[in-house]
């Protein structure tokens, strides 16, 4: 997988101009609370227009200001997970891995074994530890079989023992083949994945 981008992200008062390209298996965005790094991931996604630019996910234009060209985020077959998992509080968990409709119910059952979610199946999200619903939601995105797999701060708001053991899964995650963007304030965490890292 290779993304290379060139965009300006324009929000209210806040501007910038990204650059990027990158091919490694892992790369972490590091840098401070406001630098962009979040909105970088929406843009990738699809979620943030940017106010220019073009943005490549294997030489195929996701976006491309001068060209017209926004690809719907439901068609840049990217998987993301956000900071605080967003579940779908109405559904169970087993619901809301299902709603990864490429998944089978055997794929479903495979997948929670290996995230440690089995036991959680029948539970519904606001009875989930934070580490729990951050399984679940790594669980649902890779369920939808992404090309790309974006993380924006997963381990924020876990204590230090559900932290190291999110990462150790996302880590195993990473010897899959899925390629990842991360976001990260800790440099530690980038290290631990073995990633490339930008600094914003």
């Amino acid at each position: 997988m290779s993304l290379t981008l060139d965009i300006r992200l324009a929000r209210g008062t806040f501007a910038r101009d990204i650059a990027l390209a990158t091919a490694a298996p892992v790369t972490a965005l590091v840098g401070p609370s406001g630098s962009g790094k979040t909105s970088l991931l929406h843009a990738i996604v699809g979620l943030v227009r940017p106010a220019r630019g073009t943005i490549l996910l294997d030489d195929e234009p996701l976006f491309d200001s001068a060209r017209r060209i926004d690809v719907p985020p439901e068609r840049r077959g990217i998987g993301m997970v956000f900071q605080d998992g967003r579940l779908f509080p109405h559904l169970s968990v087993r619901a809301n891995l299902a709603y990864a409709r490429r998944a089978a119910f055997t794929e479903i059952d495979a997948m929670a074994e290996r995230m440690g979610i089995a036991p959680l199946l029948d539970r519904w999200p606001r009875h989930l530890s934070g580490g729990e619903a951050g399984r679940v939601a790594l669980a649902r995105t890779l369920l939808a079989k992404p090309r790309l797999l974006l993380l924006d701060e997963p381990l924020a708001h876990l204590d230090a023992d559900r932290r190291a053991s999110l990462l150790d899964l996302i880590a195993d995650v990473a010897t899959d083949g899925v390629p990842m963007l991360y976001v990260t304030h800790d440099r530690t965490e980038a290290v631990r994945l073995g990633a490339a890292v930008v600094t914003l």
